[in-house]
């Protein structure tokens, strides 16, 4: 059985201290990374391979349980906190354990077990040896964009394009003008590529709300978006694809 790659999330540095010497108390655990910001936490749960998160719920800019919402399905959570009001929310959320703090190791060697054995029931559940069928994901319907002050969640039916400009992107909806800063790239590689396609250097357009289409020109929610040469070949294909 392999070990559980671990990651601390706590904006307390004395909790992480305590959290990282029972991880390496622990044969089956392996402690990858810590942190303090709950936002560096997200980027490395989706870089590298994080199995398991020891959460606290209480932190600035992003709490545990909205951490939960964001990571869903991409690893097992175990929070850890000092309020216990917070643990029906957790557990609706599909976290593994709750662990009051102070944490005693005997507690916290339990819920890393628990984790142990969740993981491994979901490891056999996966056997493609056995499985016939194809694995389909459900399409993403939503992304969380962080902005200057927040992070927000954004229906993709509601992106009507987003706008690159230098370091920062504006997304544009029916009701608002949405600033993040990062690159068109990033996003565009959070997008479902049947519905979102770069058309220029400085555009992504939602093929939904594309009104029409002449020359080099697209007419998308009274506004004209150019096509720029480089993606136009690619651009005329998909919409080729959806006649």
């Amino acid at each position: 059985m392999k070990n559980l790659r671990c990651l601390i999330v706590d904006d307390k540095p004395l909790a992480i201290d305590v959290l990282a010497d029972y991880v390496g108390k622990v044969p089956f655990l392996e402690l990858v990374a810590t942190t303090t910001n709950p936002i560096e936490g997200l980027k490395i749960v989706r870089e590298q391979n994080i199995d398991l998160v020891f959460l606290d719920i209480q932190m600035p800019e992003l709490t545990g349980i909205q951490f939960v919402k964001i990571a869903r399905k991409q690893c097992k959570i175990i929070l850890t906190t000092a309020y216990t009001e917070y643990a029906l929310d957790g557990f609706e959320h599909d976290a593994v354990d709750y662990l009051l703090k102070p944490i005693a190791f005997d507690r916290f060697y339990r819920a890393a077990e628990k984790a142990l054995q969740l993981t491994a029931t979901n490891d056999i559940g996966k056997n493609p040896v056995e499985s016939t069928e194809p694995v389909t994901e459900k399409p993403i319907e939503f992304l969380f964009i962080k902005t200057e002050h927040r992070i927000q969640k954004v229906d993709l039916k509601d992106i009507i394009f987003i706008e690159g400009l230098q370091n920062y992107i504006v997304l544009h909806t029916a009701n608002e003008r949405i600033l993040s800063l990062q690159s068109l790239k990033k996003i565009e590689e959070q997008l479902p590529a049947k519905e979102f396609i770069r058309v220029h250097k400085s555009f992504i357009v939602s093929l939904r709300h594309i009104v029409s289409i002449e020359r080099s020109r697209i007419s998308i929610a009274g506004q004209i978006i150019p096509i720029g040469d480089t993606y136009r070949d690619e651009f005329y294909k998909l919409v080729d694809k959806g006649q």
